[in-house]
């Protein structure tokens, strides 16, 4: 797999050079601001492009190896363009909630996914013929939920090897899960 060249051209022309306005940032920030412009600072896209290059490099070595790469994004914004990305490309995501300990315990996550396709093969049981209107709406309740949190880690039998996590101050419990497992992270 080749690694696409990130252009700078098209960037700009996404806007992302634009970045907060001068009385709301982060003087960590300082280092990747090219200048203020109307009271919005303007980010150096050389610098993100440089990253940008960098991340992908570490997905294609992940991926040509045959690792699988997790794909956070629960920002209401971010979570179709995730999921879609993710199923793209055949690889694992979380786009509604991060459960905490999804990735340092994972046989609990293995334990709530073998219960999702219980109630699942539940829907075609003669169980569910013996069972009541509120037994059956509570199951179903059940179901959705754990489908809503598990869709995109259902498959996931192992740790990925590799994640990307969309918002990095919203998604702070999965960054802090991948940097004790030390995986690469791409925030």
């Amino acid at each position: 797999m080749s690694i696409p060249n990130v252009i700078l051209k098209d960037l700009v022309d996404a806007g992302v050079h634009f970045g907060h306005k001068s009385q709301r940032w982060n003087p960590k920030m300082l280092k990747y601001i090219h200048s203020t412009r109307e009271n919005v600072h303007i980010i150096n896209l050389n610098q993100t492009v440089q990253m940008m290059q960098e991340a992908l490099a570490i997905i294609d070595g992940v991926v040509s190896k045959g690792g699988k790469v997790l794909f956070v994004g629960c920002k209401r914004q971010a979570q179709e363009a995730v999921r879609q990305a993710a199923e793209a490309c055949g690889q694992y995501f979380v786009n509604h909630r991060w459960l905490g300990g999804m990735m340092t315990n994972l046989e609990t996550i293995r334990k709530s996914v073998d219960r999702l396709e219980y109630l699942e093969g539940l829907e075609n049981s003669v169980e569910k013929k013996l069972m009541s209107k509120s037994e059956l709406a509570s199951l179903n309740r059940e179901r959705e939920k754990l489908l809503r949190n598990l869709r995109g880690v259902r498959n996931m039998r192992e740790l990925p090897q590799a994640v990307v996590i969309v918002d990095s101050a919203r998604e702070h419990i999965a960054a802090v899960s991948y940097t004790h497992l030390t995986l690469p992270t791409i925030y």
